[in-house]
């Protein structure tokens, strides 16, 4: 019975990492995924342990053990191994550079040039002018690399 429910929590925190890979990133600044996974697993483990069918405290503490011992293994995984971490987390994306949009990537991470620009605007950038690049960090930010200031030269100056 007990590796039942050891089995049960593995496969769900499993099973919501999958889904967070699935589903995405989104912009903003929020908690990482993994951060977001282990609050609201672990949440609902503690709220199943004190009012599901099997509402024990041995049941709730073994879950949320296991689910801990979960995410050590995969944050210890990530930190050791490149590959792991590229598979878990991805890799970043360029959403705009050179004054050009990358159509395929917003559409498959369902944003709109609209976020790309506020994030701009909140830095000060006013147009695509103003921005060198903007990327999809693997954390769901969306960061704004600015062009380069003409700095000008020795000669006008004189």
């Amino acid at each position: 019975m007990a590796l039942f429910i050891i089995l049960r929590a593995v496969f769900g925190y499993l099973f919501l990492v999958l889904m967070v890979r699935i589903v995405g990133r989104r912009p903003g600044k929020q908690l990482t995924p993994f951060e977001f996974l282990l609050v609201f697993y672990l949440g609902g483990l503690t709220l199943t342990g004190m009012v599901g069918a099997e509402a024990s405290l041995t049941n709730a503490v073994t879950q949320i053990v296991t689910v801990a011992l979960c995410h050590y293994v995969l944050a210890y995984l990530r930190y050791h191994s490149n590959l792991v971490a590229k598979l878990l987390d991805g890799v970043p994306l360029i959403l705009l550079e050179g004054r050009q949009w990358r159509a395929h990537t917003l559409a498959q991470m369902r944003i709109q040039d609209d976020d790309v620009m506020d994030m701009a605007r909140g830095q000060g950038v006013k147009d695509l002018t103003g921005i060198h690049a903007a990327v999809l960090e693997t954390f769901g930010e969306i960061t704004i690399l600015p062009q380069e200031q003409q700095k000008p030269s020795e000669d006008a100056t004189r």
